[in-house]
């Protein structure tokens, strides 16, 4: 049997389940996912290999219309997913009638490669509402395949896998198959603590938060990681660390957690905080973070 390998590209408004149906098709917690908008930033890889095809999953930031410099490279990732996309899926809500930019919904429109309409969150529905939502949607996507589902519970998410395997196109893989992602475990170990500042602290901080690791030390028994949080102001470095030290102590174990069920070994974490003013409108800092391409 010949070999089969694609991009198989995943779109949506924020908090639809982008970053969980990655999760639940590699059967591992590869991308972050939290009840926060725009917990997802970049454009994360994730493969799933066989014996005779590999999915190249993209798991891409939620489309929004962008308010400053950050936001706009985030959309960038999101159109850069539909210069290689073999497969687009795109993941839609109970109550949502289209995306946030018009013009990344005519983009879906145009799709030349096949375009499968995922309505997630069925849980939270009945089946006349889904059966309405599976109209409106083949309505304005007549060349789609719709699927109800829901990532959460692993219902109807094998058939949609099934289908994707059936639309590859033939092909060598495209990256190592005993690799899952194309990132390093540097990111992912930034992704990780980020994931605990958006669950532990409200309002603006989350959002002004990036996390860098400085130095990653794996031994036979443990790995020693030194990570710094940067914030935007003054005040917000305290509000980080918290009254006692009590809320950067709680982030970190929580993702000292996080991490030890990631790699499976024994993590030392050491977290510090930095003050990078405005970096979320700072072309230079952006492009260290990683926001640029």
């Amino acid at each position: 049997m010949a070999h089969k390998a694609g991009y198989v590209n995943i779109i949506g408004n924020p908090n639809v389940g982008k970053s969980t149906l990655m999760n639940a098709f590699l059967g591992e917690q590869l991308s972050i996912a939290t009840p926060k908008a725009q917990t997802t930033r970049h454009r994360i890889l994730g493969l799933l290999n066989a014996e005779d095809y590999q999915i190249v999953f993209s798991d891409t930031p939620g489309v929004i219309k962008p308010a400053y410099a950050l936001q706009e490279s985030m959309m960038e990732f999101v159109r850069s997913s539909f210069e290689d996309a073999d497969v687009v899926l795109y993941m839609t809500e109970p109550g949502e009638k289209q995306l946030k930019d018009e013009d990344m919904m005519e983009r879906i429109r145009q799709l030349e490669v096949p375009l499968l309409v995922l309505i997630n969150k069925i849980d939270l529905s009945n089946q006349e509402q889904v059966n309405e939502l599976y109209e409106y949607w083949q309505q304005q996507f007549p060349k789609a395949e719709i699927f109800p589902l829901s990532a959460l519970n692993n219902f109807n998410t094998d058939n949609v896998l099934n289908r994707v395997v059936e639309l590859l196109p033939q092909s060598p893989p495209y990256f190592d198959k005993e690799s899952l992602s194309d990132r390093t475990e540097r990111f992912f170990v930034s992704e990780m603590v980020r994931e605990q500042i958006l669950n532990n602290y409200k309002k603006e901080i989350p959002y002004s938060v990036e996390v860098e690791v400085e130095e990653f030390k794996e031994e036979k028994d443990i790995i020693r990681i030194r990570a710094i949080i940067f914030v935007e102001r003054e005040t917000q470095k305290g509000i980080i660390i918290g009254h006692q030290g009590k809320m950067i102590k709680r982030t970190g174990m929580d993702a000292r957690k996080r991490l030890e069920g990631f790699f499976k070994k024994k993590i030392f974490l050491d977290l510090h905080i930095k003050v990078r003013k405005n970096w979320r409108q700072s072309e230079d800092q952006l492009k260290r973070f990683g926001y640029k391409r």
